[in-house]
């Protein structure tokens, strides 16, 4: 998503309830003011059942990862992209973790690794069509509400959804479709 998490981030999967979302104050410990900002925005992005375990990090400018808190259940979440326009936390199991820090490195993903991310507070990204894209060209950004993302799957996968520049970002889409980094965006009600 942006320059934070390399402008843009991912989207997909199947249905997911989302249950109660919430900040575990207690699980913050002593942490700074900013600090617990930035926990209770990147356990915004999962249900409490997955958020309260899940280990919490934030990017720096630089891409620099740091971690804010230790997790038992294999999720990492990131707070909010501030400089995208929307809300975009997001909570990654293991094996999205490997495909976005593929992502941010600009390496390839892992093969064979199928990954599931949440942001469900939505998203918005600079183009359906790269990731290199910082600035949408024409001030339009593609706002995603709610949704699910999965990474990592075969190309046949993806080929079964539509993509393209302005996708429909109420029904399941491709974003980036064609490179390494696309994956499946869907909404979640």
């Amino acid at each position: 998503m942006s320059a934070y998490l390399r402008h843009s981030f991912l989207a997909a999967a199947f249905l997911c309830a989302a249950s109660s979302v919430h900040a575990d104050p207690m699980a913050m410990g002593s942490a700074n003011t900013d600090d617990q900002a930035a926990i209770a925005s990147a356990v915004s992005a999962a249900p409490a059942s997955v958020s309260a375990n899940a280990a919490v990090m934030t990017m720096d400018a630089s891409g620099k990862l740091r971690s804010l808190r230790s997790g038992s259940n294999g999720f990492t979440c990131f707070p909010d992209d501030p400089s995208s326009p929307g809300k975009d936390p997001m909570c990654l199991d293991a094996a999205a973790m490997g495909w976005f820090k593929a992502l941010l490195a600009n390496q390839p993903p892992p093969k064979g690794k199928v990954g599931f991310i949440y942001m469900l507070q939505g998203g918005s990204d600079a183009s359906n069509l790269s990731p290199e894209v910082r600035k949408p060209a024409d001030g339009k950004w593609v706002i995603t509400g709610p949704h699910v993302m999965i990474v990592g799957a075969d190309p046949e996968f993806y080929a079964a959804y539509p993509s393209g520049a302005n996708p429909d970002t109420a029904q399941p889409y491709v974003m980036w479709a064609g490179t390494p980094y696309q994956h499946l965006m869907a909404p979640v009600r």
